[in-house]
């Protein structure tokens, strides 16, 4: 019976490896455009996928393999126009939900058969056919509210009737609940979470100043709910928000208003497992010339015209880059007085820290995990135990070698939640943030230290570790990558691989060899970590160790390792801030 378990565990262990193989060859004809201009390349990148469903047609690979071809297929019908490719797409689609009814795929697949038919067979009827198979089939599944709105819009323009069970609406379970709005907040950044349910579709109008009305952000949340007991508004009144307003706009649309007193970018994106739709607000606050102004009027009792409906209004969006002062500074990074005459430009390059005149006045340290998240666990050892204790031991050394104030997102065992980590950071101005974690692989050979910044990346393995700190699923990694394409223009990509570089290497050098301990260097690292999206400031995350690894989760139950690693830590970051060179 043993043996039996142990081959099982093997096969798994060896499918999810051609697996990840097959997804990264598929990235990379995404991405390579000599490989992938030939069809002959995405052939082979088919024949990959449909080597895995063959090795394991019962496996947990079976359907994504299969999606992964449908996908495939499709990708290669846009590309070289072969009528072939489109019917394998649509073959393949439909067979993950033939004969994979029930998995977390068979409604994205059924999703893509309904889009073609619309988009590239030009058949609103079979397509309207096809997303009502999801209405009556997935109600709970997270394509249904794109299927619901999708047949509404058929039925307007071609007058195709809206499934019975779409009509019924009234015990309210097709509604996804909107929950009560969270927000943290600064005197210039201020950042909102709306957590939901369950997956929601929204969009986002941004209004100017309109007579008594002030400027207003709000968000529309589509066959939605939201109780009455989370309609009162909540008010803010930080310089950048007067208050959030939210209301049941009509009956299957939730409006969530952000009343704006002074903003000069935001940037929306929604993150899974739960879903939430996150808004980072940033803008210059008013300065007070005396005490801080009370006088705005009440929210009524009654719902405002915001939350009224109204004919559709034109979309916004601004990006507007933040200005820096610019203070003087000598070769380590610190503070001289103006000179009366032009000084002699340096022989080294100034990093981009040091041209902006930014110091290090503000450190959070960021313990990953905790409460009901306890993130890896091997050996008797748990993930956020570990790494609170680090964060514990380094925030002193830190703040007496850097002189810079240390901010710990927890110091207890607490659950926080991914984008109230980095809101921490921003509300409190930090120069850097530094999130601290301990691997896991499903193999207890692999071992060693690898940092972490956030970018985009094709790597499966990069994809692998994101994924599990994320909490969520490599398919939903994948969908990642388009929101952070344009969340990534305005992040501090540059410095935040400097600051990796550092801390990496003084830990990678520093610990080997002292004590006996033998780390492999995995490298500098680049994937879209939750926790990172959004940080004003170089952001790292650092993978100290490989707890399933026996050699590896011995020294992290050694006191004097984990000193080890804070003075490391430590070291680095202080290379990082007397740096004089960069890559602009």
């Amino acid at each position: 019976m043993a043996e039996e378990v142990e081959g099982v565990i093997s096969e798994t262990v060896a499918l999810d490896k051609q697996y990840q193989q097959a997804k990264f060859y598929y990235n990379e004809l995404h991405t390579n455009s000599n490989l992938g201009s030939s069809r002959d390349n995405w052939l082979n990148g088919v024949r990959n996928f449909r080597k895995i469903y063959l090795a394991g047609p019962k496996s947990e690979f079976a359907a994504p393999s299969l999606y992964m071809l449908a996908r495939m297929y499709l990708k290669m019908y846009k590309r070289f126009n072969a009528p072939v490719d489109l019917q394998e797409s649509m073959s393949y689609y439909r067979d993950v939900t033939a004969l994979f009814p029930d998995d977390r795929l068979a409604d994205d697949a059924q999703y893509a058969v309904a889009k073609i038919f619309l988009k590239e067979k030009n058949d609103p009827l079979r397509a309207a056919n096809a997303f009502a198979h999801i209405i009556s089939n997935y109600r709970n599944g997270d394509m249904y509210p794109h299927a619901a709105d999708s047949l509404k819009g058929l039925s307007k323009s071609h007058n195709i009737p809206l499934p019975e069970s779409m009509l019924q609406r009234n015990d309210m379970e097709n509604l996804t609940n909107v929950l009560p709005v969270k927000y943290w907040s600064s005197n210039n950044y201020t950042r909102v979470a709306i957590n939901a349910s369950g997956p929601v579709t929204y969009q986002e109008t941004l209004l100017e100043k309109d007579g008594d009305k002030p400027r207003r952000l709000y968000i529309d949340f589509q066959d939605s709910y939201i109780d009455p007991r989370y309609r009162s508004p909540v008010p803010i009144e930080d310089g950048l928000l007067k208050q959030i307003r939210t209301g049941q706009f009509t009956p299957e649309v939730v409006r969530v208003v952000l009343d704006i007193e002074s903003i000069s970018s935001y940037k929306i994106f929604s993150l899974p497992d739960p879903f939430r739709v996150v808004i980072d607000v940033r803008g210059e606050a008013k300065v007070a010339t005396g005490k801080p102004d009370k006088s705005l009027p009440k929210a009524p009792s009654t719902v405002s015209s915001d939350l009224q409906p109204s004919a559709d209004l034109p979309l916004a969006a601004i990006i507007v880059l933040d200005d820096f002062k610019k203070k003087a500074v000598d070769i380590r990074g610190e503070l001289v007085a103006p000179a009366t005459e032009d000084p002699p430009l340096p022989e080294v390059q100034f990093s981009l820290a040091q041209q902006l005149g930014l110091g290090v006045r503000k450190i959070v340290l960021d313990p990953g995990h905790g409460g009901k998240d306890p993130g890896a666990s091997a050996f008797g050892l748990v993930e956020k135990n570990i790494v609170l204790t680090i964060a514990k031991k380094l925030a002193p050394i830190l703040a007496r070698q850097t002189g810079a104030e240390v901010i710990l997102t927890r110091d207890n065992d607490q659950f926080i939640p991914l984008e109230q980590r980095t809101a921490i950071a921003n509300t409190n101005d930090a120069d850097l943030f530094i999130s601290l974690h301990i691997n896991a692989h499903p193999s207890p050979k692999v071992h060693g230290i690898e940092t972490y910044y956030l970018n985009l990346t094709t790597n499966a393995e990069a994809m692998r570790v994101a994924a599990f700190e994320n909490a969520t699923s490599t398919h939903q990694m994948s969908d990642l990558q388009d929101i952070l394409s344009d969340i990534m223009k305005n992040s501090k990509i540059n410095e935040s691989s400097r600051l990796a570089g550092y801390v990496h290497n003084s830990l990678c050098g520093g610990i080997n060899g002292i004590n006996g301990y033998n780390f492999k260097n995995l490298g500098v690292k680049q994937a879209p970590f939750y926790v990172l999206i959004g940080a004003e400031m170089p952001a790292i995350l650092i993978e100290i160790a490989f707890i399933t690894n026996p050699s590896d989760s011995d020294f992290l139950n050694k006191d004097n390792f984990l000193n080890t690693v804070a003075s490391e830590i430590t070291e680095g970051v202080q290379s990082y801030i007397h740096s004089t060179t960069a890559s602009l």
